[in-house]
């Protein structure tokens, strides 16, 4: 499978056409995606998404993200072990963002943490 060195453009993949249609993508074609633990609601990680990185993981299971930095899909755990299972995917009332219930294997933050959301909370004020 050849790696695209863009995001593929809205409508260019199978992703279901009645789906694409629903989604607000940003400028650049991609959609915010929140994985979140499907048993416990442990928010794990934000990653994003373009047509081609949805239909991905919804016809695999596995959660396929599209890497703004290295510019290439990257299926999560392929290299780390640290594989998300997708449970379900859910597009926003405004269809700007998906969340997508995994069953976590590991650690989901690069860092080797459980979740990217637990080593810098904020003080309120």
């Amino acid at each position: 499978m050849s790696t695209p060195t863009t995001p593929a453009a809205p409508g260019s993949t199978a992703l279901d056409p009645a789906i694409a249609a629903r989604l607000k993508r940003t400028d650049d074609g991609l959609l915010p995606a929140v994985a979140q633990q499907y048993d416990t609601g442990e928010v794990l990680m934000l990653g994003w998404m373009d047509d081609e990185a949805l239909h991905r993981t919804l016809t695999t299971g596995r959660c396929t993200y599209w890497s703004r930095s290295r510019r290439e899909y990257w299926v999560k755990g392929d290299t780390s072990g640290h594989v998300q299972q997708v449970k379900s995917v859910a597009l926003d009332c405004d269809g700007d963002t998906l969340l997508v219930r995994v069953d976590q294997t590991g650690a989901a933050c690069h860092t080797g943490d459980r979740t990217c959301f637990d080593a810098d909370v904020l003080p309120l004020s």
